[in-house]
């Protein structure tokens, strides 16, 4: 009995010893998970309420850092332009910035020139970057990219400039010239001479204030508000009636061509300065006794049929190097042939954005010496169709000469107007 008793009460020692040394196992183990560790400090640091949802809502990039200059929170903007990499702040002058206002609590803003990530381009990306503290521990970093302003402004620039230098050069031209005629008051083979100069340039000054006005005009006006269904063959009239006395004066062929009666849907009066300006340039810059071909012809789009209206010149061509920049304003190939055909340099911009506000582009194929082709791409109208024609009875690769209308021997092989392979078939 008393055996019995001794193990039973050993068992009940047992039992409290194990039981106290739970307890006690429990209550160190829930004060150690309490208590604060170095990866806790740094990994899961706690933001103040509602500062979360504002970082994610805001345009700039957003960084947090804690007091070891660790990464808290990090929006994608940040990634993407490479602020953050590995878990930390990648810009030395923004953790300096960080690490000062972290010592003295003042707010710090500096605009910095960054290089691109991934690319072999040595153009910088311009950023603003402002840092505040954020509460007693931690620091926000926000950056603005200023890139694509700094772009607009510096074409705005380029623009002023241009305009002021085009304007000058007829306006001297213009003073001499008065000049010249006054103190030629008395021999009028001279007056009649500089009278002649003066209505050149008093017509270059006058086209480029129009081109101006119309390059202004197609930049801000939105064409669909007075858009109709225009016809392409009274556009491609229109475009070669405008041009005619030029293209008589250096005996160039004008030849019109592919699909009749096909519908655009925009503005009227912008798509014919764009036509007009393309059948222009193609005039302009081909040699006497040449050809200009304009044909039209309906594309199958995965959006919709497109309508695709092609100018083809046999002129000097255009180099690699320029093909990029010839829709750029005041841009010219050869300034010194632009100048003597009354060229502006705002043609082709004028074309890029009427193609552009009307949900279409343009494009050019080219080759040095042997001539060039822009097409003009635009969405078609949804009008009712008739049965396809073409302005020869040979088919579509055929184009009309615009005096074919004293006779019928004048249909010409499309063949004969170098065209980029893929306009025409």
């Amino acid at each position: 009995m008393d055996v019995n008793a001794a193990v039973a009460a050993a068992a009940a020692i047992a039992g409290v010893c194990t039981g106290v040394i739970a307890m006690l196992a429990f209550r160190w183990s829930e004060r150690d998970q309490k208590r604060p560790t170095r990866t806790s400090l740094h990994t899961d640091p706690v933001l103040p309420p509602g500062v979360d949802t504002v970082l994610s809502v805001l345009r700039s990039s957003a960084v947090v850092l804690d007091e070891a200059d660790s990464v808290v929170k990090a929006s994608s903007a940040a990634y993407a332009l490479g602020l953050v990499r590995g878990g930390k702040l990648a810009v030395e002058p923004m953790l300096q910035m960080a690490r000062d206002t972290r010592r003295d609590g003042e707010i710090r803003q500096v605009e910095l020139d960054l290089p691109r990530r991934g690319t072999g381009r040595g153009d910088a990306l311009a950023v603003s970057a402002r840092v505040a503290p954020l509460g007693s521990r931690l620091v926000l970093l926000l950056v603005e990219d200023l890139t694509e302003a700094r772009r607009i402004e510096a074409v705005r620039r380029d623009f002023v400039a241009n305009v002021s230098h085009e304007l000058k050069t007829p306006v001297g031209a213009l003073s001499l010239l008065s000049e010249a005629v006054m103190d030629a008051s008395d021999d009028p083979e001279a007056v009649e001479r500089f009278a002649g100069r003066m209505q050149i340039e008093a017509t270059r000054l006058t086209s480029l204030v129009q081109e101006l006005i119309d390059l202004s005009r197609v930049q801000n006006d939105d064409p669909l508000e007075d858009a109709e269904p225009v016809r392409v063959d009274e556009l491609v009239a229109e475009a070669i009636d405008r041009c005619r006395q030029p293209a008589a004066t250096k005996q160039i062929t004008m030849a019109a061509g592919g699909t009749a009666d096909l519908h655009v849907w925009g503005n009227r009066g912008q798509l014919a300065a764009a036509l007009g300006n393309l059948v222009e340039n193609a005039v302009n810059y081909s040699p006497a006794r040449t050809r200009v071909g304009i044909a039209a012809r309906r594309v199958t789009a995965p959006g919709g049929d497109l309508l695709e209206i092609a100018v083809t010149d046999q002129g000097i061509g255009i180099s690699d190097r320029d093909k990029e920049r010839i829709f750029e304003r005041f841009y010219r190939v050869d300034p010194a042939r632009s100048r003597a055909t009354g060229g502006t340099g705002l043609g082709l911009a004028i074309v890029k954005h009427v193609a552009a506000s009307h949900g279409g582009e343009v494009t050019v194929w080219s080759s040095e010496g042997q001539g060039s082709t822009f097409t003009l791409r635009l969405p078609e109208a949804a009008a009712p169709r008739t049965a396809p024609q073409t302005s020869s009875s040979e088919g579509p690769g055929n184009v009309r000469d615009e005096d074919d209308a004293h006779g019928p021997d004048h249909t010409t092989a499309y063949e004969s107007i170098p065209v980029a392979p893929e306009v025409l078939p």
